[in-house]
């Protein structure tokens, strides 16, 4: 099937991330077409679109944008997530790094849509690079007339602003990144049914439209070319196409734009093939389930990985083939999570702690069988029970490598080291 590409059309072209090559490509033509429109149009064509939150949750965009009050008693805000924390993706740092003004059209119309005047790009702490590039674009965009008061003569105002994270995972959650933003402890908020959405109180208790940097940039391309042509690609129920962050052991590991549907082994083609035999998949980011081997004849979008017992997640698309120990590779999963736990909430807080103290043990030769069992029961305990989406994402990949391997945490008790181990030995002899 091959690559397919929407926002990666022009990611080739020298110079796109200057904002008169991106004019010459097609640039903000989008955003012209969107200020002839009334808000509720450009609102019907997203969801004409069906794209869905490309952050992981894959929720309805169109659903959020219609959400937010169609008046003006407060102000209203556009907030992009670009803290990318999740292992294995790394999509939105290019987008960022190549097509910063594709990211800053998509802002400006979420603006114009949703009566907002006012945007924040929140970019993890670490990408310095993108920050960099993000910057340059938003000044280029400025002294253009595309950001600023009266947008190109539209009477529309849009201000943009960077705010930098300082590096926690954790606020990569949405009402964390709200609470960080305002200068406050990045921990999260209790969500709805306890508390109002974002849409009706987020920043600053004002309606707030949150976005991810894909979700954002697929937007130009809705507009400039319509609803329905979005739609015409991927399945029905998940539409257009998906940037995948391929990493682990493949040829070419890399970020591959395809259209949703897109058999999961052909993504594998398009990076080159695995190193040595496929042992297993995780293909939306290190917190969704593990997919082994003779799951992975299945097609990349929202229904059909949920229907092989995982998820498409953020797109981060890890490979793993047979060198890998399982166990070793799970407590460097449980560590992640553990060292990235805000302590809001004890379930996650403490939680996560044992579980890498118990991989600990059996790592150190010291294992017993129940220990399996024991770390069934804290994914359990944190799983559902915890402040925000951290919690599950701790307890989800260490649940099913337990449901899929484990036969290697067994050895790995009874003879003090990995079963891959083992093997290598095997063949060695």
């Amino acid at each position: 099937m091959g690559e397919l590409r929407v926002l990666f059309q022009h990611r080739d072209v020298p110079g796109i991330e200057n904002l008169a090559v991106y004019e010459q490509h097609g640039g903000y033509s989008a955003l012209r077409k969107a200020l002839g429109m009334t808000r509720q149009q450009v609102i019907d064509e997203v969801k004409a679109s069906g794209v869905r939150g490309r952050g992981g949750a894959g929720f309805p965009a169109w659903i959020k944008w219609n959400g937010i009050p169609k008046d003006e008693r407060q102000p209203h805000y556009v907030l992009c997530n670009a803290d990318e924390g999740e292992p294995g993706t790394f999509k939105d740092r290019e987008l960022m790094m190549r097509l910063p003004h594709q990211l800053i059209e998509g802002m400006i119309i979420a603006g114009y849509a949703t009566l907002a005047k006012v945007g924040y790009i929140y970019i993890r702490g670490e990408y310095t690079e993108p920050a960099r590039a993000m910057r340059r674009a938003i000044d280029e965009a400025y002294q253009a007339g595309y950001l600023g008061k009266n947008i190109l003569g539209s009477g529309v105002d849009f201000d943009l602003y960077i705010h930098m994270g300082a590096g926690s995972y954790e606020c990569g959650e949405e009402s964390a990144m709200m609470s960080s933003l305002m200068g406050e402890r990045g921990q999260p908020r209790l969500k709805f049914p306890h508390a109002p959405l974002p849409t009706i109180a987020g920043l600053w208790d004002c309606p707030t439209l949150i976005n991810n940097v894909e979700t954002l940039s697929c937007v130009p391309a809705i507009i400039r070319n319509g609803g329905a042509w979005y739609a015409s690609m991927g399945t029905e129920k998940s539409t257009g196409t998906k940037i995948f962050s391929v990493s682990g052991h493949v040829n070419k590991p890399g970020n591959y734009e395809v259209e949703m549907g897109t058999p999961l082994m052909e993504l594998l083609e398009l990076a080159g093939g695995v190193k040595g035999k496929l042992k297993a998949v995780i293909p939306g980011g290190s917190s969704v389930p593990i997919l082994p081997a003779e799951k992975c004849e299945v097609n990349l979008d929202y229904e059909s990985l949920q229907a092989a017992g995982t998820m498409l997640g953020s797109g981060g698309f890890m490979v793993l083939n047979d060198t890998v120990c399982i166990v070793r590779f799970m407590r460097r999963t449980a560590a992640f999570y553990a060292h990235e736990s805000c302590g809001k909430c004890t379930p996650c807080r403490e939680g996560t702690r044992w579980m890498v103290k118990i991989f600990d043990r059996i790592l150190a030769g010291g294992g017993r069988m129940e220990d399996i069992d024991l770390l069934l029961d804290i994914c359990d305990q944190i799983d559902g029970r915890s402040y925000c989406g951290l919690g599950d994402a701790a307890a989800w990949p260490i649940r099913a490598s337990i449901k899929h391997y484990r036969h290697e945490y067994e050895y790995y008790i009874q003879h003090g080291h990995s079963i891959v181990e083992a093997q290598a030995q095997a063949i060695a002899v």
